[in-house]
């Protein structure tokens, strides 16, 4: 039978400044901004979708820019770094480029065999690029970054975890993850282990909880295929005592949610319909796109937005 979950589809920060947002992503990061609409259950706020060239799943950070908001807190029942997947030769070229353009970053470093480096954007949201040779994905690039080095999508993603066990059951008995290693407190997870589908899990048994404000992540997203596979994963999820919420329409996918036992907040989101819907791929995210609901109060929604607009090129 096939698994229910393939990897990772998106995963959800919160921001400040919205401009500082659009153009870190896809300024300095070369992401493509490939959706430009509101949080559906927040809808004066905007929600960003920077991704490949078709916002495809397993490349997609998403970000909810709360103009004004305080900084948050790294610590436990967050998933506290963000990996993204890179070429093995493209470490230097990147460590070169955000030096360049004054973002701090770590020296390399070694985990499970491959070289990464670690920074923070101007929120402090944690990042990681992984120097590997296991991605075949072409990545994405305005044009300012060489394709050779362009980020090909998430590589994986880091939980800060006061405990494992009631999160390994879940990733191994239900949600179709395979344990693949250890390294000191780091347990690794993967559907196949490739780019796309690590999950980490970091304890810290005395750390303190994290502070979910800018710059923390709000929750991860988990691929499957489409609305059946989601049903039967919603099934098996509310069998094993887990409080899912019904199944909400985001309009590019399907989603339900629930916490994992060490709090953060989880999302399983269909592969289908993609970001294509409802405009053309070569013009994705330059419009303002609401939902069918939000049309009649598109002026008013406007009006309360901060304008936006996208230069990745001043970013050479």
């Amino acid at each position: 039978m096939k698994p229910y979950i393939t990897g990772i589809h998106h995963i959800t920060a919160i921001a400040g400044d919205a401009q500082k947002n659009i153009d870190f992503y896809t300024g300095v990061l070369g992401l493509r901004l490939v959706k430009k609409t509101i949080n559906f259950d927040a809808p004066d706020v905007y929600h960003f979708y920077f991704g490949d060239e078709l916002g495809r799943p397993g490349t997609v950070f998403t970000t909810f820019p709360f103009q004004g908001a305080r900084r948050g807190t790294k610590g436990t029942g967050e998933l506290t770094y963000t990996s993204f997947s890179i070429g093995k030769d493209s470490l230097e070229f990147w460590i070169g480029r955000l030096k360049r353009h004054a973002v701090a970053v770590s020296d390399i470093l070694t985990r499970f065999g491959e070289k990464l480096i670690r920074f923070e954007d101007h929120d402090g949201m944690g990042i990681e690029l992984v120097s590997n040779n296991q991605d075949d994905r072409p990545g994405w690039t305005y044009g300012q970054i060489p394709a050779q080095h362009a980020i090909k999508g998430f590589y994986g993603a880091t939980l800060n975890l006061r405990a494992k066990e009631l999160t390994e059951q879940l990733l191994t008995r239900h949600m179709d993850y395979k344990f693949i290693g250890q390294e000191g407190d780091r347990y690794r997870f993967g559907t196949e282990g490739m780019p796309g589908d690590i999950v980490d899990i970091l304890i810290d048994k005395s750390g303190n909880r994290g502070m979910q404000s800018a710059g923390t992540v709000h929750h991860i997203a988990f691929r499957t295929a489409n609305t059946q596979s989601q049903l039967a994963i919603q099934e098996i999820l509310m069998q094993n005592g887990y409080q899912v919420t019904e199944v909400k329409d985001r309009n590019y996918f399907k989603s339900i949610y629930f916490r994992e036992p060490g709090g953060v907040l989880f999302e399983i989101a269909t592969d289908e319909p993609g970001f294509a819907i409802d405009e053309e791929e070569a013009h994705l995210g330059e419009l303002l796109k609401l939902p069918e609901w939000a049309e009649p109060s598109r002026k008013r929604i406007e009006a309360g937005l901060v304008p936006v607009t996208l230069n990745p090129g001043k970013y050479e």
